[in-house]
Protein backbone atom coordinates (compact mmCIF):
# COMPACT_ATOMS: atom_id res chain seq x y z
CA UNK A 1 0.00 0.00 0.00
CA UNK A 2 1.07 3.66 -0.71
CA UNK A 3 0.53 5.74 2.45
CA UNK A 4 -0.93 9.18 1.82
CA UNK A 5 0.32 11.46 4.33
CA UNK A 6 -0.27 14.83 5.36
CA UNK A 7 1.46 18.18 4.39
CA UNK A 8 3.13 17.92 7.64
CA UNK A 9 4.09 14.61 7.69
CA UNK A 10 5.37 15.20 3.97
CA UNK A 11 7.48 17.98 5.10
CA UNK A 12 8.93 16.04 8.28
CA UNK A 13 9.50 13.42 5.32
CA UNK A 14 11.76 15.97 3.23
CA UNK A 15 13.30 16.83 5.99
CA UNK A 16 14.29 13.20 6.73
CA UNK A 17 15.52 11.99 3.79
CA UNK A 18 18.02 15.66 3.53
CA UNK A 19 19.13 14.20 7.17
CA UNK A 20 19.98 11.01 6.87
CA UNK A 21 20.35 10.24 3.23
CA UNK A 22 22.27 12.54 3.50
CA UNK A 23 21.41 15.49 1.07
CA UNK A 24 21.18 19.14 0.74
CA UNK A 25 17.54 20.81 0.17
CA UNK A 26 18.79 22.39 -2.63
CA UNK A 27 19.92 19.46 -4.31
CA UNK A 28 16.77 17.02 -3.68
CA UNK A 29 14.68 19.86 -5.10
CA UNK A 30 17.15 19.29 -8.00
CA UNK A 31 16.32 15.68 -7.85
CA UNK A 32 12.39 16.21 -8.04
CA UNK A 33 12.77 18.56 -10.73
CA UNK A 34 14.20 16.35 -12.88
CA UNK A 35 11.69 13.89 -12.04
CA UNK A 36 8.88 16.41 -13.35
CA UNK A 37 11.21 17.22 -16.29
CA UNK A 38 11.45 13.61 -16.85
CA UNK A 39 7.16 13.33 -17.09
CA UNK A 40 7.25 16.16 -19.07
CA UNK A 41 9.52 15.57 -21.89
CA UNK A 42 7.61 12.20 -22.50
CA UNK A 43 3.90 13.45 -22.18
CA UNK A 44 3.90 17.01 -23.16
CA UNK A 45 4.40 18.03 -27.11
CA UNK A 46 7.19 20.56 -27.86
CA UNK A 47 4.98 23.96 -27.07
CA UNK A 48 6.32 27.44 -28.50
CA UNK A 49 6.54 28.86 -25.43
CA UNK A 50 6.24 28.00 -21.74
CA UNK A 51 5.33 30.11 -19.04
CA UNK A 52 6.75 29.11 -15.21
CA UNK A 53 4.61 31.14 -12.75
CA UNK A 54 6.25 31.30 -9.06
CA UNK A 55 6.04 32.04 -5.74
CA UNK A 56 8.86 33.18 -3.69
CA UNK A 57 9.10 29.52 -1.86
CA UNK A 58 9.95 26.60 -1.97
CA UNK A 59 7.20 25.49 -4.89
CA UNK A 60 8.48 28.71 -6.69
CA UNK A 61 12.26 27.62 -6.66
CA UNK A 62 10.98 24.16 -8.07
CA UNK A 63 9.35 26.74 -10.62
CA UNK A 64 12.70 28.07 -11.29
CA UNK A 65 14.64 25.42 -11.25
CA UNK A 66 12.10 23.96 -14.47
CA UNK A 67 11.95 26.58 -15.92
CA UNK A 68 16.22 26.40 -16.06
CA UNK A 69 16.40 22.93 -17.12
CA UNK A 70 13.84 23.53 -19.82
CA UNK A 71 15.80 26.09 -21.22
CA UNK A 72 18.95 23.80 -21.57
CA UNK A 73 16.96 21.55 -23.58
CA UNK A 74 16.11 24.50 -26.01
CA UNK A 75 12.46 25.18 -24.78
CA UNK A 76 11.24 28.75 -25.12
CA UNK A 77 10.49 29.49 -21.22
CA UNK A 78 9.77 32.92 -19.37
CA UNK A 79 9.43 33.09 -16.00
CA UNK A 80 7.18 35.51 -13.66
CA UNK A 81 7.48 35.52 -10.11
CA UNK A 82 4.34 36.79 -8.13
CA UNK A 83 5.60 39.04 -5.50
CA UNK A 84 3.22 39.11 -2.95
CA UNK A 85 3.22 38.95 1.02
CA UNK A 86 5.12 35.43 0.98
CA UNK A 87 8.25 35.31 2.35
CA UNK A 88 11.28 34.44 0.31
CA UNK A 89 12.70 30.92 0.94
CA UNK A 90 16.73 30.12 0.56
CA UNK A 91 16.07 27.59 -1.91
CA UNK A 92 14.21 30.13 -4.27
CA UNK A 93 17.26 32.97 -4.11
CA UNK A 94 19.61 29.88 -5.08
CA UNK A 95 17.49 28.85 -7.65
CA UNK A 96 16.62 32.52 -8.71
CA UNK A 97 20.58 32.79 -9.07
CA UNK A 98 21.06 30.22 -10.96
CA UNK A 99 18.78 30.79 -13.86
CA UNK A 100 20.78 31.55 -17.39
CA UNK A 101 20.05 34.36 -19.54
CA UNK A 102 18.26 32.45 -21.87
CA UNK A 103 14.94 32.67 -19.71
CA UNK A 104 13.15 36.07 -19.26
CA UNK A 105 11.96 36.72 -15.69
CA UNK A 106 9.39 39.57 -15.10
CA UNK A 107 8.10 40.06 -11.61
CA UNK A 108 4.22 40.81 -10.86
CA UNK A 109 3.25 42.79 -8.17
CA UNK A 110 0.46 44.46 -9.56
CA UNK A 111 -1.93 42.74 -12.61
CA UNK A 112 -5.53 43.16 -13.60
CA UNK A 113 -4.25 42.05 -17.34
CA UNK A 114 -6.58 38.68 -17.97
CA UNK A 115 -4.56 38.21 -20.98
CA UNK A 116 -1.02 37.97 -19.16
CA UNK A 117 -0.53 35.15 -20.17
CA UNK A 118 -1.67 34.75 -23.78
CA UNK A 119 1.01 34.47 -25.67
CA UNK A 120 2.04 30.83 -23.61
CA UNK A 121 1.13 27.34 -24.91
CA UNK A 122 1.79 25.69 -21.72
CA UNK A 123 1.47 27.37 -18.22
CA UNK A 124 3.70 25.50 -15.05
CA UNK A 125 1.83 26.62 -11.84
CA UNK A 126 4.85 26.55 -8.99
CA UNK A 127 3.19 29.24 -6.58
CA UNK A 128 1.87 27.74 -3.87
CA UNK A 129 2.92 24.12 -2.55
CA UNK A 130 1.28 21.85 -0.11
CA UNK A 131 1.49 23.33 3.06
CA UNK A 132 -1.50 26.10 2.20
CA UNK A 133 -4.30 26.62 4.47
CA UNK A 134 -5.81 29.35 4.20
CA UNK A 135 -7.81 31.50 1.23
CA UNK A 136 -5.61 32.84 -1.84
CA UNK A 137 -6.16 36.56 -1.54
CA UNK A 138 -4.84 39.93 -3.46
CA UNK A 139 -1.89 39.44 -6.08
CA UNK A 140 -2.23 35.68 -5.45
CA UNK A 141 -5.56 35.08 -6.87
CA UNK A 142 -5.36 37.85 -9.28
CA UNK A 143 -2.68 35.61 -10.82
CA UNK A 144 -4.27 32.49 -10.06
CA UNK A 145 -7.65 33.72 -12.27
CA UNK A 146 -5.42 34.76 -15.11
CA UNK A 147 -3.99 31.45 -15.38
CA UNK A 148 -7.45 29.96 -15.06
CA UNK A 149 -8.70 31.70 -18.03
CA UNK A 150 -5.90 30.89 -20.59
CA UNK A 151 -5.83 29.03 -23.09
CA UNK A 152 -3.03 26.90 -22.48
CA UNK A 153 -2.03 23.49 -20.71
CA UNK A 154 -2.14 24.05 -17.35
CA UNK A 155 0.50 21.77 -15.32
CA UNK A 156 0.65 22.42 -11.58
CA UNK A 157 4.27 21.29 -9.88
CA UNK A 158 3.17 18.90 -6.44
CA UNK A 159 -0.15 20.43 -5.96
CA UNK A 160 -2.57 22.91 -7.86
CA UNK A 161 -1.69 26.28 -5.95
CA UNK A 162 -4.90 27.19 -3.68
CA UNK A 163 -5.89 24.05 -2.96
CA UNK A 164 -5.35 22.55 0.29
CA UNK A 165 -4.06 19.26 0.44
CA UNK A 166 -5.85 17.46 4.09
CA UNK A 167 -8.70 19.63 4.18
CA UNK A 168 -11.91 21.32 1.93
CA UNK A 169 -10.42 23.76 -0.03
CA UNK A 170 -11.72 27.28 0.61
CA UNK A 171 -11.30 30.22 -2.07
CA UNK A 172 -9.63 29.97 -5.24
CA UNK A 173 -7.50 27.49 -6.91
CA UNK A 174 -5.22 26.95 -10.36
CA UNK A 175 -7.56 24.29 -12.29
CA UNK A 176 -4.94 22.43 -13.51
CA UNK A 177 -5.23 20.05 -16.27
CA UNK A 178 -1.98 17.83 -14.78
CA UNK A 179 -1.02 17.67 -11.17
CA UNK A 180 2.91 16.34 -10.53
CA UNK A 181 2.95 14.79 -7.59
CA UNK A 182 6.26 14.33 -5.54
CA UNK A 183 6.57 11.23 -4.26
CA UNK A 184 3.09 10.62 -2.57
CA UNK A 185 -0.33 11.35 -3.92
CA UNK A 186 -2.29 14.18 -1.50
CA UNK A 187 -5.51 13.26 0.13
CA UNK A 188 -7.05 16.13 -1.93
CA UNK A 189 -6.42 14.28 -5.06
CA UNK A 190 -9.30 11.93 -4.34
CA UNK A 191 -11.57 14.04 -4.02
CA UNK A 192 -14.52 13.92 -6.25
CA UNK A 193 -14.86 18.23 -6.01
CA UNK A 194 -11.45 18.76 -6.21
CA UNK A 195 -10.75 16.81 -9.90
CA UNK A 196 -11.61 20.62 -11.46
CA UNK A 197 -8.81 22.02 -9.72
CA UNK A 198 -6.30 18.95 -10.25
CA UNK A 199 -7.14 17.38 -13.71
CA UNK A 200 -4.77 14.22 -14.00
CA UNK A 201 -2.58 13.24 -11.41
CA UNK A 202 1.16 11.65 -11.54
CA UNK A 203 2.67 10.81 -9.00
CA UNK A 204 6.96 10.83 -9.52
CA UNK A 205 9.50 9.31 -7.57
CA UNK A 206 11.94 11.40 -6.15
CA UNK A 207 13.85 9.10 -3.70
CA UNK A 208 12.90 10.45 -0.61
CA UNK A 209 13.49 7.91 2.79
CA UNK A 210 12.00 4.48 2.49
CA UNK A 211 12.51 4.09 6.12
CA UNK A 212 10.46 7.09 7.06
CA UNK A 213 7.71 6.17 4.77
CA UNK A 214 7.35 2.55 6.33
CA UNK A 215 7.31 4.20 10.06
CA UNK A 216 5.22 6.80 9.52
CA UNK A 217 1.56 6.48 10.67
CA UNK A 218 -1.21 7.30 8.39
CA UNK A 219 -5.26 6.09 8.33
CA UNK A 220 -5.44 6.85 4.42
CA UNK A 221 -3.73 4.45 1.62
CA UNK A 222 -3.28 4.21 -1.58
CA UNK A 223 -4.46 0.43 -3.28
CA UNK A 224 -1.30 -0.79 -5.41
CA UNK A 225 -1.09 -3.91 -7.99
CA UNK A 226 1.34 -5.60 -5.27
CA UNK A 227 -0.35 -5.12 -2.45
CA UNK A 228 -3.51 -6.76 -3.72
CA UNK A 229 -1.05 -9.46 -5.06
CA UNK A 230 0.30 -10.38 -1.72
CA UNK A 231 -3.25 -10.39 -0.63
CA UNK A 232 -4.60 -13.34 -3.33
CA UNK A 233 -5.05 -16.25 -1.73
CA UNK A 234 -2.77 -19.19 -3.85
CA UNK A 235 -4.55 -22.29 -4.92
CA UNK A 236 -2.60 -25.68 -4.40
CA UNK A 237 -2.67 -29.66 -5.89
CA UNK A 238 -5.19 -30.67 -4.12
CA UNK A 239 -7.71 -28.28 -3.81
CA UNK A 240 -11.23 -29.01 -4.70
CA UNK A 241 -14.72 -26.43 -4.75
CA UNK A 242 -15.16 -27.44 -1.25
CA UNK A 243 -11.52 -25.73 -0.68
CA UNK A 244 -13.05 -22.40 -2.24
CA UNK A 245 -16.27 -22.22 -0.22
CA UNK A 246 -20.23 -22.09 -0.88
CA UNK A 247 -21.64 -18.67 -1.70
CA UNK A 248 -25.25 -18.40 -1.51
CA UNK A 249 -26.40 -14.92 -3.15
CA UNK A 250 -29.86 -13.27 -2.64
CA UNK A 251 -30.99 -11.38 -5.75
CA UNK A 252 -33.29 -10.71 -8.16
CA UNK A 253 -37.12 -10.14 -9.12
CA UNK A 254 -39.62 -9.67 -11.76
CA UNK A 255 -38.20 -7.68 -14.02
CA UNK A 256 -34.61 -7.81 -12.24
CA UNK A 257 -33.00 -10.56 -13.20
CA UNK A 258 -30.03 -9.12 -14.91
CA UNK A 259 -28.98 -8.02 -11.78
CA UNK A 260 -28.75 -11.33 -10.40
CA UNK A 261 -27.24 -12.79 -13.15
CA UNK A 262 -24.42 -10.33 -13.25
CA UNK A 263 -23.65 -10.89 -9.70
CA UNK A 264 -24.16 -14.36 -9.97
CA UNK A 265 -21.29 -14.74 -12.99
CA UNK A 266 -18.77 -12.48 -11.05
CA UNK A 267 -19.10 -14.53 -8.07
CA UNK A 268 -18.29 -17.67 -10.29
CA UNK A 269 -15.30 -15.75 -11.87
CA UNK A 270 -13.93 -14.65 -9.11
CA UNK A 271 -13.14 -17.77 -7.81
CA UNK A 272 -16.18 -19.22 -5.61
CA UNK A 273 -16.39 -23.34 -5.00
CA UNK A 274 -20.08 -23.62 -5.43
CA UNK A 275 -22.80 -20.82 -5.68
CA UNK A 276 -26.43 -20.91 -4.97
CA UNK A 277 -28.74 -18.53 -5.88
CA UNK A 278 -31.93 -17.56 -4.39
CA UNK A 279 -34.63 -16.67 -6.76
CA UNK A 280 -38.36 -15.49 -7.27
CA UNK A 281 -40.06 -18.31 -8.82
CA UNK A 282 -40.67 -16.43 -12.12
CA UNK A 283 -36.50 -16.18 -12.00
CA UNK A 284 -35.71 -19.87 -11.94
CA UNK A 285 -35.69 -20.57 -15.69
CA UNK A 286 -33.90 -17.61 -16.57
CA UNK A 287 -31.01 -18.53 -13.53
CA UNK A 288 -30.73 -22.11 -14.51
CA UNK A 289 -29.99 -21.27 -18.27
CA UNK A 290 -28.17 -17.98 -18.13
CA UNK A 291 -25.64 -19.11 -15.52
CA UNK A 292 -25.61 -23.07 -15.34
CA UNK A 293 -22.67 -23.33 -13.46
CA UNK A 294 -24.99 -21.95 -10.56
CA UNK A 295 -27.56 -23.61 -8.13
CA UNK A 296 -31.03 -22.40 -7.90
CA UNK A 297 -32.57 -22.00 -4.96
CA UNK A 298 -36.66 -21.06 -5.60
CA UNK A 299 -38.46 -18.68 -3.04
CA UNK A 300 -42.02 -19.66 -3.07
CA UNK A 301 -43.28 -16.47 -4.35
CA UNK A 302 -43.47 -15.89 -7.97
CA UNK A 303 -42.24 -12.56 -8.26
CA UNK A 304 -40.04 -11.45 -5.48
CA UNK A 305 -37.74 -12.68 -2.24
CA UNK A 306 -40.24 -13.39 0.35
CA UNK A 307 -37.98 -15.83 2.65
CA UNK A 308 -34.98 -18.29 2.45
CA UNK A 309 -35.24 -21.11 5.03
CA UNK A 310 -31.51 -22.19 6.37
CA UNK A 311 -28.22 -20.02 5.56
CA UNK A 312 -25.54 -21.46 8.20
CA UNK A 313 -24.45 -23.81 5.95
CA UNK A 314 -23.33 -20.96 3.38
CA UNK A 315 -19.51 -19.62 3.63
CA UNK A 316 -20.59 -16.15 2.44
CA UNK A 317 -23.48 -14.43 1.65
CA UNK A 318 -24.31 -11.33 -0.81
CA UNK A 319 -27.82 -9.54 -0.98
CA UNK A 320 -29.02 -6.87 -2.71
CA UNK A 321 -28.94 -6.87 -6.74
CA UNK A 322 -31.94 -6.12 -8.40
CA UNK A 323 -34.19 -7.72 -5.17
CA UNK A 324 -37.27 -4.74 -5.29
CA UNK A 325 -38.45 -3.34 -1.83
CA UNK A 326 -41.96 -5.17 -1.16
CA UNK A 327 -43.20 -5.52 2.20
CA UNK A 328 -42.67 -9.35 2.27
CA UNK A 329 -38.70 -8.47 1.03
CA UNK A 330 -38.39 -6.30 4.01
CA UNK A 331 -39.60 -8.54 6.08
CA UNK A 332 -37.31 -11.31 4.71
CA UNK A 333 -34.21 -9.51 4.58
CA UNK A 334 -35.13 -8.45 8.09
CA UNK A 335 -34.69 -12.02 9.20
CA UNK A 336 -31.59 -12.10 7.56
CA UNK A 337 -30.24 -9.47 9.00
CA UNK A 338 -31.00 -11.55 12.66
CA UNK A 339 -29.00 -14.14 11.66
CA UNK A 340 -26.28 -12.16 12.42
CA UNK A 341 -24.30 -14.01 9.61
CA UNK A 342 -22.04 -11.32 8.42
CA UNK A 343 -23.10 -10.29 4.41
CA UNK A 344 -22.14 -8.55 1.45
CA UNK A 345 -24.93 -5.71 1.12
CA UNK A 346 -25.54 -3.75 -2.24
CA UNK A 347 -28.74 -1.84 -3.98
CA UNK A 348 -31.87 -2.41 -2.34
CA UNK A 349 -30.57 -4.21 0.77
CA UNK A 350 -28.59 -0.62 1.65
CA UNK A 351 -32.35 1.01 0.46
CA UNK A 352 -34.39 -1.19 2.57
CA UNK A 353 -31.63 0.35 5.74
CA UNK A 354 -32.27 3.48 4.38
CA UNK A 355 -36.37 3.47 4.77
CA UNK A 356 -35.64 1.28 8.17
CA UNK A 357 -33.24 3.30 10.49
CA UNK A 358 -33.31 0.62 13.20
CA UNK A 359 -32.23 -2.21 10.78
CA UNK A 360 -28.85 -0.44 11.26
CA UNK A 361 -27.95 -1.75 14.70
CA UNK A 362 -28.75 -5.34 13.23
CA UNK A 363 -26.28 -4.73 10.45
CA UNK A 364 -23.69 -8.14 11.45
CA UNK A 365 -20.51 -7.25 12.20
CA UNK A 366 -17.67 -8.19 9.67
CA UNK A 367 -20.44 -6.77 7.18
CA UNK A 368 -19.67 -5.43 3.83
CA UNK A 369 -21.55 -2.37 3.06
CA UNK A 370 -21.19 -1.46 -0.72
CA UNK A 371 -23.33 2.08 -1.57
CA UNK A 372 -23.18 4.46 -4.19
CA UNK A 373 -23.01 8.43 -2.83
CA UNK A 374 -26.53 8.62 -3.48
CA UNK A 375 -27.56 4.90 -1.40
CA UNK A 376 -24.55 6.39 1.05
CA UNK A 377 -26.85 9.44 1.23
CA UNK A 378 -30.17 8.00 2.13
CA UNK A 379 -28.07 6.50 4.69
CA UNK A 380 -26.16 9.07 6.48
CA UNK A 381 -27.47 12.28 5.41
CA UNK A 382 -26.13 14.65 3.66
CA UNK A 383 -22.51 16.30 3.32
CA UNK A 384 -21.48 19.70 2.81
CA UNK A 385 -18.38 18.45 1.03
CA UNK A 386 -16.41 15.33 0.00
CA UNK A 387 -14.26 15.71 3.47
CA UNK A 388 -16.94 16.32 5.28
CA UNK A 389 -18.42 12.77 3.37
CA UNK A 390 -14.94 11.00 4.19
CA UNK A 391 -15.84 11.62 7.86
CA UNK A 392 -19.14 9.98 8.07
CA UNK A 393 -18.18 7.18 5.84
CA UNK A 394 -15.32 6.37 8.66
CA UNK A 395 -17.89 7.04 11.61
CA UNK A 396 -20.56 4.54 9.96
CA UNK A 397 -18.20 1.83 9.41
CA UNK A 398 -16.68 2.46 12.99
CA UNK A 399 -20.38 2.45 14.37
CA UNK A 400 -21.73 -0.65 12.42
CA UNK A 401 -18.45 -2.85 12.83
CA UNK A 402 -18.72 -3.29 9.40
CA UNK A 403 -16.09 -2.38 6.04
CA UNK A 404 -18.54 0.42 4.02
CA UNK A 405 -16.98 0.63 0.32
CA UNK A 406 -17.99 4.02 -1.38
CA UNK A 407 -18.16 3.26 -5.28
CA UNK A 408 -16.86 5.97 -7.68
CA UNK A 409 -13.79 7.22 -8.62
CA UNK A 410 -11.52 5.88 -6.31
CA UNK A 411 -13.36 4.26 -4.72
CA UNK A 412 -13.25 4.51 -1.01
CA UNK A 413 -12.77 1.35 1.42
CA UNK A 414 -13.59 2.21 5.23
CA UNK A 415 -12.52 -0.43 7.84
CA UNK A 416 -13.83 -0.14 11.62
CA UNK A 417 -10.16 0.55 12.34
CA UNK A 418 -10.75 4.11 10.57
CA UNK A 419 -8.45 3.83 8.17
CA UNK A 420 -9.68 4.36 4.63
CA UNK A 421 -7.98 2.79 1.23
CA UNK A 422 -8.66 4.21 -1.49
CA UNK A 423 -8.81 2.71 -4.85
CA UNK A 424 -6.12 3.18 -8.36
CA UNK A 425 -8.38 1.10 -10.65
CA UNK A 426 -11.41 1.94 -12.79
CA UNK A 427 -12.50 4.51 -15.45
CA UNK A 428 -15.35 6.28 -16.33
CA UNK A 429 -17.02 3.68 -18.65
CA UNK A 430 -17.78 1.36 -15.52
CA UNK A 431 -20.39 4.80 -14.77
CA UNK A 432 -22.85 2.17 -16.38
CA UNK A 433 -26.05 -0.31 -15.04
CA UNK A 434 -24.70 -3.63 -13.47
CA UNK A 435 -21.34 -2.69 -12.40
CA UNK A 436 -21.98 -2.97 -8.72
CA UNK A 437 -23.64 -5.90 -9.64
CA UNK A 438 -20.79 -7.18 -10.58
CA UNK A 439 -18.64 -5.97 -8.14
CA UNK A 440 -21.04 -7.70 -5.20
CA UNK A 441 -20.89 -10.76 -7.02
CA UNK A 442 -16.88 -10.45 -6.97
CA UNK A 443 -16.90 -9.81 -3.39
CA UNK A 444 -18.95 -12.35 -2.40
CA UNK A 445 -17.21 -15.26 -4.47
CA UNK A 446 -14.12 -13.74 -2.56
CA UNK A 447 -15.87 -13.53 0.88
CA UNK A 448 -16.68 -17.40 0.47
CA UNK A 449 -13.06 -18.26 0.06
CA UNK A 450 -12.05 -17.47 3.44
CA UNK A 451 -11.00 -13.63 2.96
CA UNK A 452 -11.37 -11.00 5.83
CA UNK A 453 -14.08 -8.04 4.88
CA UNK A 454 -10.83 -5.98 4.92
CA UNK A 455 -9.23 -7.97 2.35
CA UNK A 456 -12.05 -9.17 0.30
CA UNK A 457 -12.61 -5.24 -0.46
CA UNK A 458 -9.39 -4.16 -1.26
CA UNK A 459 -9.11 -7.31 -3.67
CA UNK A 460 -12.61 -6.90 -4.84
CA UNK A 461 -12.49 -3.54 -5.34
CA UNK A 462 -9.17 -3.00 -7.43
CA UNK A 463 -9.74 -5.94 -9.56
CA UNK A 464 -13.45 -5.25 -10.46
CA UNK A 465 -11.35 -1.49 -11.85
CA UNK A 466 -8.78 -3.49 -13.44
CA UNK A 467 -11.16 -6.05 -15.38
CA UNK A 468 -13.31 -1.62 -16.47
CA UNK A 469 -9.67 -0.58 -17.68
CA UNK A 470 -8.48 -3.60 -19.13
CA UNK A 471 -11.92 -4.03 -21.17
CA UNK A 472 -12.17 -0.18 -22.20
CA UNK A 473 -8.83 -0.73 -23.75
CA UNK A 474 -10.95 -3.70 -26.18
CA UNK A 475 -14.04 -1.89 -25.92
CA UNK A 476 -13.96 1.48 -25.32
CA UNK A 477 -15.29 3.93 -22.32
CA UNK A 478 -18.69 4.53 -24.49
CA UNK A 479 -18.93 1.95 -25.37
CA UNK A 480 -18.29 0.03 -21.87
CA UNK A 481 -21.06 -2.18 -20.09
CA UNK A 482 -21.40 -4.99 -17.08
CA UNK A 483 -21.20 -7.87 -18.61
CA UNK A 484 -17.79 -6.44 -20.19
CA UNK A 485 -16.31 -6.28 -17.03
CA UNK A 486 -17.24 -10.37 -15.87
CA UNK A 487 -15.77 -11.09 -19.44
CA UNK A 488 -12.20 -9.20 -18.22
CA UNK A 489 -12.10 -10.32 -14.61
CA UNK A 490 -9.71 -13.47 -15.72
CA UNK A 491 -7.66 -11.08 -17.67
CA UNK A 492 -7.76 -9.08 -14.44
CA UNK A 493 -6.98 -11.49 -11.85
CA UNK A 494 -4.07 -12.88 -14.42
CA UNK A 495 -2.41 -9.26 -14.69
CA UNK A 496 -2.54 -8.90 -10.79
CA UNK A 497 -0.85 -12.07 -9.92
CA UNK A 498 1.44 -12.07 -12.85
Amino acid sequence: MLKILTSAKTKDLDAYTIKHEPISSIALMERACQAFITWFTQNVDAPKKIGVICGTGNNGGDGLAIARLLSELNYTVIVWIVRGEAPVSVDFKINLERINEKVEVIDIKTTSDPKLFSECDVLIDAIFGSGLSRPVTGIYEQVINCINISKAIKISVDVPSGLFTDHHTVGNSIKADHTISFQLPKLAFLMPENYKYVGDWKVVDIGLSNTFFKEAISPYFYITNNSVKEKLKKRTKFDHKGTFGHALLIAGSFGKMGACILSAKACLRAGVGLLTVHVPKSGYTIIQTSVPEAMASVDEHELFFSNVNEVNQYSSIGIGPGLGQSKETVDAFHKILKHGRPLIIDADGLNIIALNSEFVELIPKGSILTPHPKEFERLVGKWQNDFERLDMQIRFSIKTKCVVILKGAHSSIATPDGEVYFNSTGNPGMATGGSGDVLTGILTGLLAQGYCAKDAAIVGVYVHGLAGDLAAVEKSQNSLIASDLIDFLPAAFKAVAD
